[in-house]
């Protein structure tokens, strides 16, 4: 690999940090301003994208935000904080597979229909 090839490449990596963490920081912003009372505290990678980018667990990339493997799938990052964002979606789901097992649904075979 000559020299011009070398350099070109690591501008290439660099262009690409640059752009994950312009993404990373606009959806850590978007984060805390759709939830004042949460903290962030980090993003979520997949390993591969991880070791593509060059990060390791626990390096911090922005101020106060740490890279964690969360384990989900490549090309998708998440925001970490200490709230729980799912629990209205979990007691709705409850509540939705409680009521219709609740409810009765007369059976009907093939040949009847």
């Amino acid at each position: 690999m000559g020299a011009t090839a070398l350099i070109c490449a690591a501008v290439d990596n660099t262009t690409r940090i640059a752009k994950n963490l312009e993404r990373f920081a606009q959806a850590i912003a978007e984060h805390d301003r759709a939830n004042p009372t949460h903290t962030s505290w980090g993003i979520g990678l997949a390993y591969f994208d991880m070791q593509r980018l060059g990060l390791e667990e626990g390096e911090e990339i922005l101020p106060g935000i740490v890279i964690h493997m969360d384990g989900g799938q490549s090309a998708n990052f998440r925001v970490l904080c200490d709230a729980e964002h799912d629990e209205g979606a979990t007691q709705a789901e409850e509540e939705y597979v409680h009521a219709v097992s609740t409810q009765r649904v007369p059976a009907s075979s093939p040949r009847e229909l």
